[in-house]
């Protein structure tokens, strides 16, 4: 039977440096998805990036389950979950109703490029 204690306890002893790396890993590569689709780049591309974005969300979700294990729960393992599910949820979006995304994108733009008058964007160039 596998032992997961060592695995585990290397998780938890390094957790600073786990999250130091996974939670921009996790902002940047879910970053990359949305500036993709907001681009309307091909779907193919979209779907690679989301795939992509998912890793570091998944591994950030079971690290926060080995403090779960011995249960520590605290603000900053919430936090981290909900960080992971939320950029999850985005690339799940992405993969499956990317056009509904790409809609929500331009009308935030629209909203933004309203209040901003330095941001002028038109709606026949979206």
């Amino acid at each position: 039977m596998l032992d997961f204690n060592p695995l585990f306890e290397f998780s938890r002893a390094n957790c600073v440096n786990i999250c130091a790396f996974l939670v921009p890993t996790n902002l940047l590569l879910t970053l990359q998805t949305i500036v993709l689709v907001g681009l309307r780049s091909p779907q193919v591309q979209v779907r690679q990036a989301a795939l992509l974005a998912c890793i570091p969300a998944l591994l950030m979700v079971l690290h926060v389950g080995t403090w779960f294990i011995i249960d520590v729960v605290m603000v900053p393992t919430f936090i981290l979950l909900g960080l992971s599910l939320v950029c999850s949820t985005m690339n799940i979006w992405a993969i499956t109703h990317c056009r509904s995304l790409e809609y929500l994108l331009k009308n935030l733009l629209m909203i933004v490029s309203s209040k901003i008058p330095l941001l002028n964007v038109s709606r026949e160039g979206l």
